[in-house]
């Protein structure tokens, strides 16, 4: 499990470059409201940022625990003497996806986002009501809400939750991957567009997507116990 976890954090702070690339505009849309003494200094956006990324970070930590929990009722009809092999399988192969969507070599993710914005779009509404932000709590309701957003990198490690066979071990592994996203999301707003432009230089993507892979692979082939 600590692999795992240690991989799902790898997994959020290396990728996170596909978190600005996607997400670049997330700053304007929670500064739009706000005065420009605020919107100018970083130091009085904080509170908005971080409160933002806290509610997205929930939401990643409740949808892995109905991961885990959906996942461990699963497991048990699987007809593996040891289920874990199949874990390890599906987490390894998911990190190597994972890794080949970044680096832009193989885009089979996309398929599970376009699923997922089916119910994006029963949920993304209710985002409204908390725009435009004013206050640190209306920046963490809306964070609640755009954690739910379809992204790939997001429904790799909810994969690892799946597998994990808990509902506490499936949130955990979210709040891992929420933290490695972090510092990212943290910095892009001072340093938004320096970031999105950066984030989308494919060279810093296959550099990015190559680390993903290495680990995938280091979970497929490390020995099991």
């Amino acid at each position: 499990m600590t692999l795992t976890l240690f991989s799902a954090f790898i997994a959020g702070l290396v990728g996170s470059t596909h978190c600005v690339g996607m997400c670049g505009g997330i700053v304007g849309m929670l500064t739009m409201g706000l005065p420009d003494n605020v919107r100018q200094s970083y130091l009085r956006l904080i509170p908005y940022l971080l409160t933002y990324n806290i509610g997205r970070i929930v939401s990643y930590v409740i949808a892995g625990i109905l991961a885990g929990f959906l996942g461990g009722q699963f497991v048990q009809w699987l007809p593996f003497v040891n289920p874990s092999i199949v874990a390890k399988w599906v987490s390894g192969l998911f990190m190597i996806a994972l890794g080949l969507y970044i680096g832009s070599w193989w885009q089979a993710l996309t398929i599970l986002e376009r699923v997922g914005s089916l119910f994006w779009n029963k949920i993304k509404p209710l985002g409204k009501n908390f725009l435009p932000v004013k206050t640190p709590l209306q920046a963490l309701g809306l964070g609640l809400i755009w954690g739910w957003l379809p992204c790939g990198l997001v429904y790799t490690v909810l994969s690892f939750a799946i597998v994990s066979k808990s509902a506490w071990d499936g949130g955990l592994l979210m709040l891992a991957f929420g933290l490695g996203t972090l510092p990212m999301l943290l910095t892009i707003g001072a340093a938004a567009k320096w970031l999105t432009k950066l984030a989308q230089n494919i060279t810093v993507r296959r550099i990015a997507g190559a680390i993903i892979i290495l680990f995938g692979l280091a979970m497929l082939f490390m020995p099991h116990h």
